[in-house]
């Protein structure tokens, strides 16, 4: 897999902070670059007068350093900035919608530790951005074209912070929820693992009626995603469990995706919601095209959920955004990740963990049925996925001695599974996933697979 990206990934620009290309330096340059292209793609700013960009973040330390950084960069080309501080990354998308706003930056590295950081780009619709354009303001960014571009006097912009950030967010998810439903006499489990929706999903629940017993809400710049949130869902299923909970709720560190578990405290992963939420989108009519789309990730028990309901699935490459893709090219509108990721453009733009939660929330309610028994309609195929830390991503054509070892698993399996490796976007990682009927069998071949690929290019 190789690629003439420089410093953007699958979802943005992300890395150690402080060491390129997350440094203020480089964050400065970006602010400059993005609003440069925002800029000259919309010559006449949306909300008439100077074009703005919003800016909003997680929880991270580093985050104040970003902040500041390309804020300063979006001012010297003579935009406004609009800051939002802690949002969830669905919540600046729609906040760039709400204002108006020209286009939307969040600074966030999602599920990675606090050391890490992130920057990520939205237009002015709040759709991520397409290849063409992370290209140009990358192309920006390295060239140096934009250095003589120096507004002055009064041309420079201004930076306005915006307070009811929040509170607009949290109408807005809730107005994904029917109108004549509460959440009266449910006890949830929220871990939003010490990230951007510290307040926001807790505030959505209450505000619908649920009693809500809340984890790591308590973020302070370095415990952002450790050992809580999505990345470490038993921490909400012991919970829920401990408590006696309904249902378990648990997010990333910027809420763009969910993980959910029943009231036995049994993991609810996001191709089993999207089975949940297909079957009811499309028994309702409401399905577009009854077409689901997910990534080559999810598990094959998911197309034969869909299937066998009268629908079907289409598949990406891996990424969020390659979803959407999908789902705007040919209109289709629900669709998502094994991980979590899940987006209903009826309601918003990118993947909302806190409004994934309320469509299973109200299935379970309309259908008066506990997650326990919605789950069951996916009986996914035995599935294993291991990740090998790498020192470098060279072309699989690279490396024989792994794609002979692939193929001789493919050819065991024949048509009863699949063997899918790829890197990560995101991390310095490979990714193996394999699928067949006998779980023991195929954990033991992506063991051997992995441990080939650390021999090559194992970190």
């Amino acid at each position: 897999m190789t690629t003439d990206r420089k410093i953007f990934g699958t979802d943005g620009v992300r890395g150690t902070a402080n060491v390129e290309p997350v440094t203020a330096e480089t964050a400065l340059k970006l602010g400059r670059a993005a609003a440069h292209v925002f800029k000259t793609r919309l010559p006449q700013a949306r909300g008439g007068g100077r074009h703005k960009i919003v800016i909003g973040k997680d929880t991270r330390l580093s985050g104040y350093m970003l902040e500041n950084a390309i804020a300063a960069g979006v001012l010297s080309m003579g935009a406004d900035v609009l800051l939002i501080g802690p949002l969830p990354t669905p919540g600046v998308a729609y906040i760039t919608r709400s204002l108006r706003a020209d286009a939307g930056i969040v600074l966030t590295a999602s599920h990675n530790p606090y050391e890490d950081n992130g920057i990520k780009f939205f237009r002015h619709d709040g759709y991520k951005l397409d290849d063409s354009i992370e290209a140009e303001i990358e192309q920006l960014v390295f060239s140096g074209q934009i250095e003589n571009i120096r507004p002055t006097a009064e041309q420079i912009g201004k930076a306005f912070r915006i307070d009811d950030a929040l509170g607009r967010y949290v109408e807005f998810a809730k107005n994904s929820f029917p109108k004549g439903l509460t959440l009266d006499g449910l006890h949830i489990v929220v871990d939003v693992g010490n990230g951007a929706a510290y307040k926001s999903t807790p505030c959505v629940l209450r505000e619908l009626g649920a009693k809500i017993t809340v984890f790591n809400n308590t973020p302070d710049g370095t415990n952002i995603n450790r050992r809580c949130g999505s990345m470490y869902p038993d921490v909400m299923c012991q919970a829920v469990r401990a408590v006696g909970a309904d249902v378990g709720i648990s997010h990333d560190g910027d809420a763009d995706r969910v993980l959910l578990c029943d009231e036995h405290g049994q993991l609810v992963d996001g191709d089993e919601v999207l089975a949940i939420t297909g079957l009811d989108w499309l028994g309702r009519g409401a399905l577009l095209q009854n077409t689901l789309v997910a990534t080559v990730m999810s598990n094959l028990g998911l197309d034969l959920t869909i299937r066998n309901a009268g629908g079907r699935v289409v598949r990406t490459q891996v990424g969020d955004r390659y979803v959407i893709e999908e789902m705007l090219a040919n209109n289709y509108n629900v669709g998502g990740e094994q991980s979590g990721h899940i987006i209903f453009r009826d309601f918003t733009t990118t993947g909302d963990g806190i409004i994934s939660a309320l469509q299973v929330l109200r299935i379970m309610l309309e259908k008066d049925r506990p997650l326990s028994e919605l789950r069951k309609v996916c009986v996914k195929f035995p599935q294993v996925v291991l990740n090998v830390k790498v020192r470098a991503k060279p072309d699989w054509s690279e490396l024989p001695e792994v794609t002979t070892r692939i193929r001789q698993v493919e050819e065991k399996l024949g048509a009863n599974g699949r063997v899918f490796v790829r890197y990560s976007g995101t991390e310095p990682k490979a990714r193996i996933l394999i699928e067949g009927p006998d779980q023991k069998q195929i954990t033991e071949w992506a063991e051997d697979i992995a441990a080939v690929i650390k021999a090559r290019i194992g970190a």
